[in-house]
């Protein structure tokens, strides 16, 4: 038996059929989890934040627009998710500085530096990553598709080839173009000009 594509599910899940939200929650769960949890470091927030990321996916699905893969539109929305959630923990934590009986207020700089990125440099690639991601959703579909398989899900190329139907040579090729496309029109935006 074949299995229905993203927009029949979305289809069929509009049309409150439970079992098409089920799949497409089963289909995409654990790689939007593993998406998350590469940005946040942390399982139990990375496991709210996956079904915060459903959750708005699924009210918000008559948005959705076929002509983009739905899985563009479900890391967009689990992206958004993440950073609302990281933005929120940075300020509660900047508000909620607690100092003990012995610890003086005046803390420097030098003192606090851990060897991770602050929060300036951390919203600066988060910005990047995310102009990353609204240059792939602009992308021809098929160019769009082998990267988020490739850089997203970090398919390897045969899981690619199958999952496409296409030939591994193919898909290298295709790749190769895309990453040119990609890189083009990173190269053509304004804003990303140094």
């Amino acid at each position: 038996m074949p299995k229905d594509t993203d927009q029949e599910l979305v289809r069929k899940a509009l049309n409150k059929d439970q079992k098409a939200y089920s799949r497409l929650l089963s289909r995409y769960r654990d790689n939007i989890f593993y998406y998350i949890l590469k940005m946040v470091r942390d399982k139990t927030h990375a496991d709210d934040l996956t079904l915060e990321a459903f959750d708005k996916a699924f009210q918000n699905l008559d948005k959705y627009d076929e002509q983009y893969a739905f899985s563009t539109w479900l890391y967009r929305i689990a992206k958004n998710c993440t950073i609302d959630f990281v933005r929120k923990r940075k300020l509660n934590n900047a508000l909620h500085i607690n100092y003990g009986p012995d610890e003086d207020a005046s803390i420097n700089e030098s003192t606090l530096y851990s060897g991770t990125p602050n929060p300036e440099e951390n919203m600066i690639r988060q910005q990047d990553e995310l102009r990353l991601m609204t240059y792939i959703a602009s992308m021809k579909p098929k160019y769009r598709i082998l990267i988020e398989l490739r850089y997203l899900k970090e398919y390897a190329y045969e899981e690619i080839a199958a999952e496409l139907n296409i030939p591994m040579g193919t898909v290298k090729t295709q790749l190769f173009r895309a990453k040119n496309a990609l890189a083009e029109m990173i190269l053509a935006s304004p804003e990303d000009k140094y």
